[in-house]
């Protein structure tokens, strides 16, 4: 594919995002409040759309249709999964978060148990989110390397570097009021790309609507239900129950996904925004895993041996070496190009944002309402205070600090992406969940210990020792199960059972150290 071409289209979707992210800040209203929870005046169904292209990242967007090969269409047993788990989330989590109107959700763990738990949960979120957002990440960096900046001449580490860049620029200013509007952009961009893509691919091999269904239909890779073995992963109780508790954890216990849903203007608008966006991930990964039996169908056809997530970046920019022509017409490239930066770039400015919001609120202590509460008093009264420039030299220096704190995500983001080029290996679908089941596991036991019992737990260095060996006993499970348990071999239920130990752990201290001790 062409590097002008490529670079091109870059530029426009940029200028696109650059604008929309311009006009939601284009106020003098950035402050904290705006930038944690976006003022809790966003839409709810412009939320539910942004999520979706915040839950789809590049990952889903290359990975999960080179999956269907090895795997059929057993993921969307994990996908129905995911909706039961949005409704968890609308039901469970939500009036928890906003009845007691937090920024940062960890500071629940902090009213229920104490100061230990509430570091513990934002340390595991902050390493869920670098090594996660790394992950997605890398499978968008390595596809641009090859499409775009090996053709300019520029090494991977220096690229990761521009893609970094671009992510700061669009998203320090305005935080979530910005990042709602402009994932609102890249998901239509997103949902756009795959659409065409499947029709492009469609005439390419002749086909018309009734002719696409059947052609899926009839594919032995279209089997969905797996009900036969037990030992398999694709069961279909492994994949439903990690698919819920996936969701449980990975949106409804992390705050990037809920900081976007705490800027609903309330409770029943934010569930409303949860309901929809879950119903709405169903059909998405069906084009998805559509679309991959498509791609091997056609791959096939042309003599291309390629698997995985080779397979959808191979055939949308490639050459065919037998005619010297690409394998499709030049907009499926274009397509490709402006699926794959909007799907990347929309999960990684909300994790950045998410990030910093974490590190501002639950380490450093800044809280908007207790910020904007000064504010407004020396706005007000000016009491304390000589003049209106000092209240915003008061505003300024926090926003100083976020500003920094900012800057200090993205470039530890792209220290992660390039660490895990250099050791990644693999689907890299597989890997998200994988570092999800280890990550998030703690955090489920805690949040749910603490909502579903009324044990008392002494906060004390305890927490952090059972939320760090939990993980580490289902590594060790992990590595035995299939010996010590007749051929079993855990998939993705193994963050119900990582959150299951951690709440163990959690009883256990309850009754040894106790809070009136």
């Amino acid at each position: 594919m062409n590097a002008t071409l490529v670079l091109g289209v870059i530029v426009l979707y940029f200028m696109m995002v650059f604008g929309v992210s311009w006009w939601t800040t284009r106020r003098r209203d950035r402050d904290t409040e705006t930038f944690y929870r976006g003022d809790r005046k966003s839409p709810w169904w412009v939320v539910a759309i942004a999520m979706i292209g915040t839950s789809i990242s590049g990952v889903t967007y290359v990975s999960v249709p080179g999956m269907v090969e090895a795997k059929q269409m057993s993921y969307i047993q994990m996908v129905i999964g995911f909706v039961c788990g949005y409704f968890a989330v609308a039901y469970i989590l939500l009036p928890l978060y906003y009845r007691l109107g937090l920024s940062s959700i960890y500071v629940y763990l902090e009213q229920r148990y104490g100061r230990f738990a509430h570091k513990t949960g934002a340390s595991f979120f902050l390493l869920s989110k670098y090594l996660g957002c790394a992950v997605r990440m890398y499978l968008t960096a390595v596809v641009l390397q090859l499409v775009l900046f090996d053709q300019l001449g520029v090494p991977f580490g220096l690229s990761v570097a521009c893609i970094m860049l671009i992510v700061w620029i669009y998203s320090f200013r305005g935080g979530v009021k910005t990042l709602v509007w402009t994932d609102l952009l890249q998901t239509l961009c997103l949902l756009a790309a795959m659409i065409g893509f499947v029709i492009c691919i469609s005439l390419a091999m002749g086909l018309d609507f009734t002719g696409l269904c059947t052609t899926i239909a009839d594919s032995p890779m279209s089997r969905v239900w797996f009900f036969d073995d037990a030992n398999d992963t694709r069961f279909f109780w492994k994949q439903f129950l990690g698919g819920m508790f996936t969701t449980i954890a990975m949106t409804g216990l992390d705050q990037d996904m809920m900081q976007k849903n705490l800027s609903c203007k309330s409770l029943k608008e934010a569930q409303k925004n949860m309901v929809s966006y879950g119903f709405g991930f169903l059909p998405v990964n069906i084009i998805f895993l559509s679309l991959g039996i498509l791609l091997y169908m056609y791959a096939r056809e042309m003599g291309v041996d390629k698997s995985g997530d080779e397979l959808f970046p191979y055939l949308a920019t490639g050459i065919n070496p037998t005619t010297g022509q690409p394998f499709l017409p030049l907009i499926v490239s274009v397509l490709f190009v402006l699926g794959l930066v909007a799907a990347a770039f929309s999960s990684a400015g909300s994790a950045v944002t998410a990030l910093t919001t974490a590190i501002m609120v639950d380490f450093l202590r800044k809280k908007p309402s207790e910020e904007e509460e000064k504010g407004s008093r020396s706005l007000k009264s000016l009491r304390g205070l000589k003049s209106f420039k000092d209240s915003r030299c008061l505003r300024g220096s926090i926003e100083g600090q976020r500003f920094w704190v900012h800057i200090i995500n993205s470039i530890m983001m792209g220290f992660m992406i390039y660490l895990f080029h250099l050791l990644a290996s693999g689907s890299v679908i597989n890997a998200v969940y994988v570092v999800a089941s280890y990550t998030y596991g703690p955090l489920i036991g805690l949040f749910f210990f603490g909502m579903f019992t009324k044990c008392k737990v002494k906060d004390g260095w305890w927490i952090p020792i059972i939320c760090i060996a939990s993980p580490l006993l289902c590594f060790f499970l992990d590595q035995h199960s299939e010996t010590w348990f007749n051929g079993y071999k855990i998939g993705y239920e193994m963050l119900l059972i990582n959150g299951a130990l951690t709440a163990f752990g959690l009883f256990i201290a309850s009754n040894i150290f106790r809070e009136d001790n």
